[in-house]
């Protein structure tokens, strides 16, 4: 009888929820009634990578939320906060350390960028550590390196010893937030994977807000060694809770050839038969080679060139903005006061962006939030604010600069597949912190330039326009399977 070689399958499946999902390669009957009379639908093969149905895959990506979701979802939070509170820590220290060390602000230049050249090393790692061995002790152990590193930050006596241990501290976040982002997706249905995953990315800017307003108080009273003191502990304190109660990726658990009675009922809960060894969604091969498989190249691409300007605007904000209030004449703690809403101001996207995107696209929502940031941008680049004003707008600022980041993340995590998702992020996290690199070494030119302090932020509004316009265009990445063996998934 012949066949239909090569041919791509979408079955309908009716139950929790309705989609089409797609089967790999199968040789089919060549008569159209027979295909229509079971129900199938024959499509190009161009349309979709190959990717297996099985039960497990099904059940995953249609996961109720609930009490394992949420828990892991929370300690993922966690990992954040500490990304958003190292994030700020070396910019809340510059100004008490430019008057205790005598060096001018450009100095600093150099411990900005090698926390960012660490956490470039370490997200670069993160991917495929990530997606062939495992989420979970990735995060311990980036956890581990990074609360070491921050802490013997505290005892540095000269710039050279900070920037040291600033790349290790780089290194240890640069792991953690990858693999935790990832575990997130792993543990979220589909349909609520931008969102999730997005609430989770909530951490960082929570961590750079509440950290705020903590170093403001203490600040004064026990000098800047406090802020790498506190950047410490927490993440050591963290690494047991997490050792305990955070579970790795069920993919993985499901794809081991032995499985404890623990995993075997952590299985169970999300209606995975570990008896039956179903094929799941795990990388086989090089997961940083697949990102330019199967279609994902232009994606890919899109995708590095959203995150390395919007990570050069975050990074120019967090690592300057403290310094050039201080410059412009206020305090080093209405400084932090004031850079610190920008972190709340990240949080506010959270009730809105990660749905939008799940239930519109990032093609529309998310390049018109970027958009926005252009225009805020500007307004501080510009215009000579009342304190009380520039507080204002310092929230506006974190929720389209911080707040958009945080909706990339959501995006990146909800259009690769599980099998390359911590690849995907550590990757374009990675070519982001390239732009965190240049960050430091940009705001530090136009200062040595003698520009008015706020007008290095100008160069922002060019790069949140050009990631507007990235986002934009991944309307043209062609119908890419996004996660799993699912497309389409209505709520």
């Amino acid at each position: 009888m012949p066949t239909f070689v090569g041919m791509t399958v979408l079955c309908r499946r009716v139950g929790l929820n309705t989609g089409w999902y797609k089967l790999q390669k199968f040789n089919l009957p060549a008569h159209p009634h027979s295909l229509a009379c079971a129900g199938i639908a024959a499509a190009p093969e161009a349309t979709m990578p190959n990717v297996a149905l099985s039960a497990a895959e099904t059940a995953l990506e249609n996961q109720r939320v609930g009490g394992l979701q949420l828990r892991v979802a929370a300690l993922c939070t966690l990992v954040q906060v500490c990304d958003g509170y190292d994030l700020n820590a070396v910019a809340w220290a510059v100004p008490s350390l430019i008057r205790a060390w005598h060096l001018p602000p450009s100095m600093f230049t150099i411990a900005f960028l090698w926390s960012s050249i660490g956490i470039l090393v370490g997200a670069l790692c993160a991917g495929p550590i990530g997606d062939r061995f495992g989420r979970r002790p990735l995060i311990l152990g980036s956890l581990t390196i990074f609360g070491v590193a921050s802490l013997l930050s505290a005892g540095a006596g000269s710039l050279g010893v900070l920037s040291l241990w600033r790349f290790f501290t780089g290194v240890g976040i640069g792991g953690g937030f990858s693999g935790a982002a990832a575990l997130t997706g792993d543990y979220t249905p589909h349909r609520l994977r931008a969102t999730m995953i997005m609430l989770s990315f909530t951490g960082a800017p929570l961590g750079g807000f509440l950290g705020g307003q903590i170093v403001a108080v203490l600040l004064g009273y026990f000098g800047w060694p406090v802020i790498f003191v506190l950047g410490g502990v927490f993440p050591l304190l963290l690494v047991p809770a997490l050792a305990i109660w955070l579970p790795e990726s069920p993919r993985f658990l499901a794809a081991r050839a032995t499985v404890s009675a623990r995993h075997i009922a952590l299985l169970r809960r999300l209606d995975i038969d570990p008896a039956q060894r179903e094929a799941v969604d795990v990388a086989r091969g090089n997961p940083v080679l697949m990102l330019f498989s199967d279609g994902y190249a232009l994606q890919t691409v899109l995708i590095w060139i959203v995150y390395f300007c919007s990570l050069l605007n975050l990074f120019l904000f967090a690592y300057w903005m403290p310094t050039v209030l201080t410059l412009i004449g206020m305090s080093p703690t209405q400084a932090v006061f004031a850079s610190s809403l920008r972190d709340f101001g990240a949080l506010l996207p959270a009730l809105y962006l990660g749905l939008a995107i799940d239930r519109i696209g990032p093609e529309r929502t998310l390049a018109w939030h970027y958009a926005a940031g252009a225009v805020v941008i500007a307004v501080i680049a510009l215009v000579a604010l009342p304190y009380a004003m520039l507080l204002v707008v310092s929230v506006l600022a974190g929720m389209t600069t911080i707040g958009s980041q945080t909706g990339a993340n959501g995006m990146c995590g909800k259009l690769y597949p599980a099998r390359m998702r911590t690849s995907g992020l550590g990757w374009a996290l990675s070519i982001g912190r390239l732009g965190g690199i240049a960050a430091p070494v940009l705001g530090g030119y136009l200062l040595a330039l003698g520009l008015p302090p706020t007008q290095i932020f100008l160069s922002a509004c060019v790069f949140a326009l050009i990631a507007a316009s990235a986002t934009g265009l991944l309307a043209f990445r062609g119908h890419l399977e996004e996660s799993g063996a699912i497309r389409g998934v209505t709520t």
